[in-house]
């Protein structure tokens, strides 16, 4: 019997990248695409693509929206992907024979990140596995506003072919992503009820640029490398402030 496979993509105001996603994605079954008030030509885009079911839902953070692509895909496989990625022949291939005879119900994939059309291998930015490719009813994603993964506790495979990763094009996307991430890192940090004080915001902004500049080897990417460290400290700094602003906030209502 034909294992039938089905790509899930979130997206809002994405008409900069999401045709060249959708067709790297031909090779599937069918193609859920759930959409939270884009006012840009997304949903247009989409529309005209072949094999996308299009949904429309309100914004509730990602593992959320993610989970409701997944509850509405109707194949055995689901393969999840970012309108910012891309999947080769070559991984499109490998994807479609692992499911004809799987040795495994997940499977992961190696992002190739790239930064202005260059390969970024060091910056913690390589081989950067993730869990994209798995049984529909073996994975869910959990349920965090940000940095969302999937669940499951089971052996993963390795798909060899990566996949395709073009998340920046220049600095000034670094800089409307630090204020994104971390408004909503700091709200993933309130409700787990953590604490920023001076000394550690301090700190855990010092150690995200050492980290990923100099232990991650980010200084062999030259300018690249600089900005990564920068934006990844950047993006500490301000999620651990707007968590010390959120409990003081909630200390000045009681």
């Amino acid at each position: 019997m034909k294992q039938t496979i089905s790509c899930i993509i979130i997206v809002k105001n994405e008409e900069r990248n999401i045709k060249a996603c959708l067709d790297s994605l031909l090779w599937a079954d069918e193609i859920i695409v759930v959409d939270s008030g884009s006012t840009d030509k997304t949903a247009q885009i989409c529309e005209a693509a072949p094999k996308v079911k299009l949904f429309q839902r309100p914004w509730e953070g990602f593992g959320p929206q993610k989970n409701m692509a997944l509850s509405l895909a109707s194949s055995e496989w689901i393969f999840s992907i970012d309108a910012d990625e891309r999947v080769s022949q070559g991984l499109a291939d490998e994807i479609l024979s692992a499911i004809k005879n799987p040795s495994f119900e997940a499977y992961r994939v190696r992002r190739k990140n790239i930064y202005r059309g260059e390969w970024v291998r060091s910056s913690g930015w390589w081989p950067d596995e993730v869990i994209r490719l798995f049984r529909r009813d073996k994975a869910r994603f959990t349920s965090h506003v940000v940095h969302e993964g999937v669940d499951y506790g089971g052996p993963t495979g390795l798909l060899e072919n990566p996949l395709e990763h073009h998340s920046y094009t220049g600095a000034g996307d670094f800089i409307k992503r630090v204020d994104r991430y971390s408004t909503l890192g700091a709200s993933q940090l309130a409700a787990r009820g953590k604490k920023a004080g001076t000394l550690n915001i301090l700190g855990r902004t010092m150690l995200a640029f050492v980290r990923s500049y100099i232990l991650k080897k980010g200084f062999l990417e030259g300018r690249a490398g600089l900005l990564i460290a920068f934006s990844t400290a950047e993006v500490t700094f301000y999620k651990y402030m707007k968590l010390s602003e959120l409990k003081n906030n909630r200390t000045e209502k009681q």
